[in-house]
């Protein structure tokens, strides 16, 4: 027997959006954060076997980070995910920004929408990394921004944008940036 990755699909991931908004609207939120979390393992596992490919870079481990930004895009751009470019955001935060992310619904919802995408990422650059990453939409195309800003950072860092955010300040202004 072989074995393959099952893909999910833009229609699938608008699907599960919007059963759990119309059946479990309190826990979408969690649901979505963790099974993106829980995809997270087969993204870098199918990261790590597209890489030596396309780079001739035998593991994540090995690319060099200056690379990475370009490499990431091509990966979920491949992918069907969408465009990616990377950029350090004020003290302890990389932004991934993108204004094509496959999750995003452009002008759908009040607030950030990718929560699969959110999770997924958390797992997925933590595995990059070898450290623990949090992972927070702060810009969305489903709110109507023009693109869809994901911050990651430790966990602490991210848990004080979050509170500054709350309270009315900008991620920007959260970071020092």
């Amino acid at each position: 027997m072989t074995s393959f990755d099952l893909a999910i699909g833009r229609g699938t991931l608008r699907q599960l959006h919007a059963s759990l908004a119309n059946h479990a609207p309190d826990q979408a939120v969690t649901i979505l954060q963790e099974a993106g979390y829980a995809a997270g393992e087969a993204i870098y596992t199918a990261f790590a076997s597209w890489l030596p490919e396309r780079t001739g870079v035998d593991s994540p481990g090995n690319l060099d980070a200056a690379l990475l930004a370009e490499t990431l895009s091509d990966f979920f751009t491949s992918g069907g995910w969408g465009t990616v470019t990377m950029s350090p955001v004020g003290t302890g935060a990389l932004a991934i920004d993108s204004n094509d992310w496959a999750e995003a619904e452009p002008s759908s919802a009040p607030s950030p929408m990718c929560f699969f995408t959110a999770g997924m990422l958390a797992d997925f650059l933590g595995r990059l990394s070898e450290e623990t990453v949090a992972v927070m939409e702060v810009e969305c195309r489903s709110r109507g921004d023009a693109r869809c800003r994901f911050l990651s950072a430790t966990p602490e860092v991210l848990e004080k944008v979050y509170n500054e955010m709350t309270a009315g300040r900008s991620y920007a202004e959260a970071l020092g940036g």
